[in-house]
């Protein structure tokens, strides 16, 4: 039962990490606290202040094995050694991962069991004792004569150079008599020469032995470790309470979770690297996607189930990705340079998870090499850009885009254990995802005015003009989005005009065109209707206007602005409910 714990002593959580009871998950990050904290958290459990509840999951069944787990770290080593290692859960009877509180039992039992080596004067960076000297913990035992400060330590902890120390239990130097803190374990437990036996043996004065006694008392008899015991084997729940009471500081957050059981569960390459090698490239491209995409994509493409959860990256499912690793990588960077192609950027492309179902076709249907420079791919190409451009502006992929993603998948394959596509599927599905998409629906004038009203250069705006103007060169991105009636012009409407349409009609697709970035240069701010004067004759008037989106039933000039606005209106809301429908 998920609760509260009966606490246990620091002496117990030490020997339930020595027998391997107490493990880390794989997404742990290093241990990084310094001597200084170290030193400070011993001060404080003598002083008998409280040190915080920590969260430990059970593991137990098939769960043991379906994630990997480390060690507690015993001897650190600055830049070197900071992190136990991996273990091996098979053969382990039940235990507790550690979600919360790693860092306080590491420094436990580096102080009671271990060591803590940083630089010492040298600061080479080359491993050895000389630039590294292994340091105990020890404690001044003699009492303090000046009284302690605010924020300074009562209780004297020092992690001192065993080259000094020489490794005794016990000397003094100028600063005080120094106990290392490690003995008093052995002293407790040895039946034959105990605690008593080396204060007398050591003749330690009466204030030095109460001091020594206080500390024997605070790691065994102290139930200090308070803990939240969370049973439930679907992880997530644990990982998202340790998410949440972490999430004052710099925290890792779901996604970096996920991310680092990925990583911990990978046994052939450097997924890390990978995946941060695969991102550099996608930013190349002009795209700034996070992590999550990448794992979605994961799931998306070999999981039966797309949720972010943890458990779906146990060691399996990560084999699978390793082994498709590097045909994965390819075809999402083919996605990235089918998106580009089509003239989308980071700004424009609102919804990455909305490219999921081209990303599944091109990797499924081995197709991704160079899938958009292919002159045989063209008419595929339009089909899934139309596709992606009105998916995007129906935001489908929306809060519920696991929903819509599970939805979407079926549109390839009914049992994604069964295979992974249907051999019907030649071609991108575009009408069978939106009819599996259960949110997608016909579009009625309402909505389509509603995209009209865009505004020049919002997110929204490319994808409607560029499915209004798809025969420009997107894919050299040499394109520019224009008024018609110029923008400097607008302060020559009439009042009424200005009054009734005002400038976001004036700015809006309503009197927006896509157009070649050389004829737009040309164009510059001319009148509308010299523009279409200066481009035409009477034998290819009509045709321009048509090509143009521009009515051919009103007048150009800016003095029939209300006109041109209501007849340009009815012909893109008839237009775009043909394209998006």
């Amino acid at each position: 039962m998920a609760d509260f714990q009966t606490p246990v002593s620091i002496a117990e959580a030490i020997e339930h990490i020595r027998r391997n009871e107490y493990l880390l998950p794989a997404f742990q990050r290093d241990f990084v606290w310094s001597p200084s904290q170290i030193e400070t958290l011993f001060d404080s459990l003598m002083r008998g202040y409280p040190i915080s509840s920590m969260l430990f999951w059970k593991v137990k069944g098939e769960t043991k094995t379906d994630f990997r787990f480390c060690k507690f770290l015993t001897d650190f080593i600055q830049n070197h050694q900071t992190w136990g290692g991996y273990i091996s859960t098979d053969h382990l009877n039940d235990f507790h991962a550690v979600l919360d509180g790693q860092q306080r039992l590491t420094a436990l039992y580096i102080g009671l069991c271990g060591s803590y080596a940083y630089r010492g004067y040298m600061k080479r960076s080359e491993l050895n004792e000389k630039n590294f000297p292994t340091r105990h913990l020890y404690m001044n035992i003699l009492p303090q004569k000046t009284q302690v400060e605010s924020g300074e330590q009562e209780y004297a902890f020092l992690f001192i150079d065993k080259n000094v120390s020489k490794e005794m239990d016990l000397f003094q130097d100028k600063a005080g008599l120094w106990f290392r803190v490690g003995r008093i374990m052995s002293l407790h437990a040895d039946t034959t020469y105990d605690l008593d036996d080396f204060i007398e043996e050591k003749n330690i004065e009466r204030e030095s032995r109460k001091i020594l006694k206080r500390l024997d008392n605070v790691i065994f008899n102290g139930r200090i470790i308070n803990y939240y015991e969370e049973d439930d084997q679907r992880p997530d729940k644990a990982v998202n309470i340790f998410v949440r009471i972490n999430s004052g500081g710099t925290a890792l957050s779901f996604s970096d979770i996920l991310m680092s059981i990925a990583v911990a569960n990978c046994k052939k390459i450097d997924m890390r690297t990978e995946i941060k090698k695969l991102l550099d490239s996608i930013r190349a491209k002009g795209f700034n996607v996070p992590q999550d995409f990448i794992l979605k994509a994961f799931l998306y493409l070999y999981h039966k189930d797309v949720r972010s959860l943890i458990t779906s990256f146990n060691i399996d499912f990560i084999e699978t990705i390793e082994y498709k690793w590097v045909d994965i990588r390819d075809s999402i960077l083919s996605l990235f340079d089918l998106l580009k192609s089509f003239g989308l950027t980071d700004f424009t492309m609102t919804s990455y998870n909305a490219s999921l179902p081209i990303l599944y076709y091109l990797h499924h249907k081995n197709v991704y090499v160079d899938f958009y420079k292919k002159i045989a791919n063209r008419e595929e190409c339009l089909l899934i850009r139309k596709w992606i451009f009105t998916i995007l502006l129906r935001r489908a992929f929306g809060a519920s885009a696991d929903s819509v993603l599970m939805q979407s998948r079926r549109a390839f394959t009914s049992d994604i254990d069964h295979c992974y596509i249907e051999s019907t599927c030649d071609c991108f599905p575009a009408n069978q995802i939106n009819s599996e998409i259960k949110k997608i629906s016909d579009v009625g004038d309402d909505f389509i005015e509603g995209l009209l009203y865009s505004q020049k250069d919002h997110r929204y705006t490319f994808p409607i003009l560029a499915m209004l103007y798809p025969n420009l060169d997107y894919r050299n991105n040499n394109f520019h989005q224009d008024h018609l009636h110029p923008a400097a012009s607008f302060d020559n409407l009439k009042q009424e005009d200005k009054d009734k349409y005002g400038w976001n009609t004036y700015n809006s697709i309503l009197n927006l065109q896509m157009l070649d970035a050389n004829e737009n240069e040309s164009k510059n701010a001319m009148p509308l209707a010299d523009w279409v004067q200066s481009r035409t004759t009477n034998e290819n008037r009509m045709e321009f206007l048509e090509r143009h989106l521009i009515p051919n039933d009103v007048d150009l000039d800016l003095g029939d602005f209300s006109q041109f606005i209501e007849k340009r209106k009815v012909l893109l809301i008839k237009k775009l409910k043909q394209l998006i429908n």
